[in-house]
């Protein structure tokens, strides 16, 4: 009997409030691997909060001794880069920022630095053979609609365009096959000159087209099918029209609601902390093995305890799915992957100023060079134990 069913993912924009406070969050991460010397005990777990005019930084950052970071400077950079430089946004460069950020407590650190987990908690892995970068198709489609109108507003392409926006895609499923694109929905701000009928169209024969296109899913465009603003009209979004703070987009920087969440966000952590470490782990080993042909669709779980290395336990899901039982996976997961902090971080490069590109468009089924952990370099180990 054929399962069919709808499944919906969304992304959202640069420009998104949250994703502005994740972007400032993650430089910061980025600039304390950039300082000269011993950077093994740098640590940052940071906060940003914007509002109308007002950017909050808030959190914690250890560096060497008579080292400083510009967290000012790097706000105004980020925010500028982003596209706020109009005073007209109510929010832009300019804004005023307060900056809250101290040093990491002692009785974490002192953990952390003998190769322990920088927390507890749970985190979730996931991958599937539906698409060629190992993610589910709608979250895949829903990134790549949204990062396709930010680079036009960046280009100067599509002119009316101003930063923040959202992008939703329905796929209809067959027994877990994607086989029809059945809606798409976008919300952008524009300038408040250009018809909301002209902002749809512009949208649709410039951007959305050519990516259904290149999918080769049937899709039909009707006004049910194809929602742009759907109150009619968006002029002025970003900080002004809906606050934003640094992890709050934690199903957008995943799977789109496919495969679970340990539920720790990833911004403006560095990777001592194994809400991103760990479950960048996750990924690294459900892609594998999904490639390795073990499953074809499967998630991987692992849990922590803050100070202690190994973790507490290793779980794997293939959904029905799995070539080989699932106490044999787990088995080999155990002999290819090493799943402490020290090594997770070691064997993926986290250690180096690589996270600002994850903080939009999803921090995984990302095919440039930062994304260490989309690296399929376990598959072949994994099949000779299959």
């Amino acid at each position: 009997m054929s399962n069919s069913f709808l499944f919906t993912s969304e992304s959202v924009s640069v420009g998104h409030p949250d994703k502005v406070s994740d972007t400032i969050s993650d430089s910061i991460v980025d600039e304390i691997f950039r300082l000269n010397g011993d950077i093994s005990g740098n640590r940052a777990a940071v906060e940003t909060l914007v509002t109308t005019n007002t950017t909050v930084l808030a959190g914690e950052v250890s560096i060497p001794e008579g080292q400083q970071i510009d967290y000012e400077g790097i706000a105004r950079k980020v925010i500028r880069e982003i596209g706020y430089d109009n005073p007209e946004f109510n929010f832009d460069y300019r804004c005023d920022i307060i900056n809250k950020i101290h040093k990491q407590s002692p009785e974490i650190a002192v953990g952390v630095d003998s190769g322990g987990a920088g927390d507890q908690g749970m985190m979730f892995g996931y991958a599937t053979s539906e698409t060629i970068n190992y993610m589910p198709l709608p979250i895949t489609l829903a990134h790549k609609i949204i990062r396709a109108i930010d680079e036009a507003r960046l280009n100067n392409k599509v002119e009316f365009l101003r930063p923040d926006g959202k992008s939703q895609v329905t796929i209809r499923y067959e027994n877990w096959i994607p086989v029809e694109i059945e809606k798409i929905v976008i919300a952008v701000p524009h300038h408040p000159d250009i018809h909301e009928k002209e902002v749809a169209d512009v949208l649709f024969e410039k951007i959305i087209s050519p990516l259904i296109i290149s999918f080769e899913l049937p899709y039909k465009r009707t006004r049910e099918s194809y929602i742009v603003n759907g109150t009619g009209i968006w002029t002025m979004g970003g900080p002004y029209s809906d606050a934003g703070l640094t992890g709050r987009k934690i199903i957008v920087d995943t799977y789109g609601g496919m495969g679970r969440h340990g539920g720790g966000a990833f911004s403006g952590k560095d990777p001592s902390k194994v809400d991103r470490s760990g479950a960048y782990a996750a990924r690294y080993v459900a892609k594998n093995l999904v490639a390795a042909g073990v499953a074809d669709r499967l998630e991987v779980q692992v849990a922590y305890v803050i100070g202690l290395s190994d973790p507490v336990s290793v779980m794997v899901e293939t959904f029905g799915t799995g070539k080989i039982e699932q106490s044999k996976i787990t088995s080999i997961i155990q002999k290819v992957f090493d799943l402490r902090p020290r090594s997770i971080n070691a064997y993926l490069e986290l250690q180096k100023p690589r996270f600002r590109p994850t903080a939009s468009y999803g921090h995984f089924g990302r095919d440039e060079d930062n994304f260490t952990w989309e690296k399929l370099d376990k598959v072949e180990e994994i099949k000779s134990y299959i």
